[in-house]
């Protein structure tokens, strides 16, 4: 069986386009494997932005930090947050991968509070979802206090296309989240009892591919202390 660590890294890869410039912010291990991933197997020309700065990065290891140092081997330039508010600002960011404690259906984020609870903050995500060209979320845990109706708070909004989870993948279509796939072993009730709004999904709703032998043995050589696993 397929771990969901392996799963989701494969998903978001796989949603990664040849000659992309893709940024990825601290703590995102899997969007980080992901990135790697996609250039490895079909997106040989993607920009690789990551928190450190540096662009178009070869890493001959990775860190469990996605701030580490080593993020940056290999990398022929450099950039500042300022620079990538900018790239973003101006059209030319083409995808980010950012997370929230809350997502609602409408594929806003919640980084900021919970009743009682103050969370770390948004970052750059409310200067990033508006303005790259679109953000793929991802979130390892899929329940109804992480996937609600509505959000308490809005720490940022934008360019949703796709939410990639343990359970499934969404795809936001005219301002709402829709089932797109539904992962193996994941039934149409389980679904449904794990998300905290109304979701279209039955035994006609899409499965998720399951990943390759060459999918899995490369994800193998890229992350081979599974660096990836430490979201879960």
């Amino acid at each position: 069986m397929v771990k969901a660590a392996d799963l989701m890294a494969i998903v978001m890869a796989r949603l990664l386009r040849d000659g992309e410039t893709v940024f990825h912010g601290v703590a995102s291990p899997l969007p980080m494997v992901a990135i790697l991933l996609a250039r490895r197997l079909h997106a040989p020309h993607l920009t690789y932005l990551n928190i450190t700065g540096a662009v178009g990065a070869r890493p001959t290891h990775l860190p469990r930090s996605t701030v580490d140092a080593a993020l940056a081997r290999g990398a022929p330039a450099q950039v500042t947050l300022t620079d990538l508010f900018d790239l973003a600002a101006r059209g030319r960011l083409d995808t980010v991968f950012l997370s929230g404690v809350q997502i609602d259906r409408a594929g806003r984020i919640n980084l900021s509070m919970v009743p009682g609870v103050r969370l770390p903050g948004g970052a750059g995500s409310a200067a990033l979802m508006p303005t790259a060209r679109r953000t793929i979320l991802w979130r390892t845990r899929h329940d109804r206090r992480t996937f609600v109706d509505a959000l308490p708070f809005v720490t940022a909004a934008g360019h949703v296309d796709r939410v990639v989870t343990p359970l499934c993948v969404f795809r936001r279509i005219s301002e709402q989240l829709a089932v797109e796939s539904l992962h193996s072993g994941v039934t149409p009730a389980n679904l449904s009892a794990a998300t905290g709004f109304s979701i279209a999904v039955d035994d006609s709703t899409p499965r998720t591919p399951a990943p390759t032998g060459a999918e899995l043995a490369t994800l193998a050589q890229i992350d081979p202390d599974r660096i990836r696993d430490t979201e879960f």
